[in-house]
């Protein structure tokens, strides 16, 4: 069972998810997100699921969180605290792989990834992303290889997740790390047939017009550059799609394996 710390999302939501790891039978999860206050801290948020997995989100304030989970056993597991400031990249954007970062369920539901919107560019046959997506990824393995990191390689997989979460948010005009039907990041590689890895995370931003522009505003926020630069990941995949408007939403998922 591992519990993530709460974070601030691109929404300006708190948000913390549980997972029980490694287990087949149905069985009650149960997490808390707690604020660290003077005297005994105040749940401020808590849930329960039978579904292996749980996301709780809340309107943000600032202070310090933590957050807990217990499963049926009534073993508890505690996150690390998080100073936050209600401010995009406050915590991290998603959850990067730490000993104490969800896992998704064996049986975590979902159908495979949404189908480009009409202003969605659609991968050359045989090719994987774009050639906007692709220069996404050699930014990346630019700014990887100042330090040090070895290159990402752009999978076909990690790019089905990523493009159908950019199209999803484009077309149903909404930005967030969780989908409006409750998936996570890790349902949606899931679906898109991504198996194995023992790490993962996801960047998003909307309304950066070029490659060059969303590249520089992931490296100019701590949380979405420790995603980029993270020397353990060696997938990436790499999603932009278009609204009605010709908004730009932009996708980055990871991975480890």
């Amino acid at each position: 069972m591992s519990v993530a710390k709460p974070h601030v999302s691109d929404t300006l939501k708190i948000q913390s998810a549980a997972a029980r790891r490694g287990c087949f039978n149905s069985a009650l999860l149960r997490i808390r997100i707690l604020r660290a206050v003077p005297g005994k801290d105040s749940v401020v948020k808590s849930g329960a699921t039978r579904k292996g997995r749980l996301t709780l989100t809340l309107a943000c304030e600032p202070g310090t969180y933590y957050a807990t989970a217990t499963d049926y056993r009534g073993r508890p597991v505690r996150s690390k605290a998080a100073k936050l400031t209600c401010t995009p990249g406050s915590g991290t954007p998603a959850p990067s792989p730490s000993p104490t970062s969800p896992a998704p369920s064996p049986t975590s539901p979902g159908p495979t990834s949404p189908a480009p919107s009409p202003t969605s560019s659609a991968p050359p046959s045989g090719t994987v992303g774009t050639a906007e997506e692709n220069e996404v990824v050699r930014l990346v393995n630019e700014e990887r290889a100042k330090g040090g990191c070895s290159a990402v390689k752009h999978d076909p997989q990690l790019r089905a997740a990523a493009f159908g979460h950019s199209a999803d948010m484009a077309a149903k005009k909404y930005f967030d790390h969780t989908s409006k039907d409750g998936r996570s990041f890790m349902d949606r590689i899931k679906a898109a047939g991504f198996t194995g890895g023992s790490g993962w995370a996801e960047n998003i931003a909307k309304g950066q017009r070029t490659p060059a522009q969303v590249m520089q505003s992931w490296m100019t926020s701590s949380g979405h550059r420790a995603n980029i630069m993270n020397c353990k990941y060696n997938l990436i995949g790499v999603g932009v799609a278009k609204d009605a408007s010709g908004t730009p939403y932009w996708t980055q998922d990871f991975a480890a394996r």
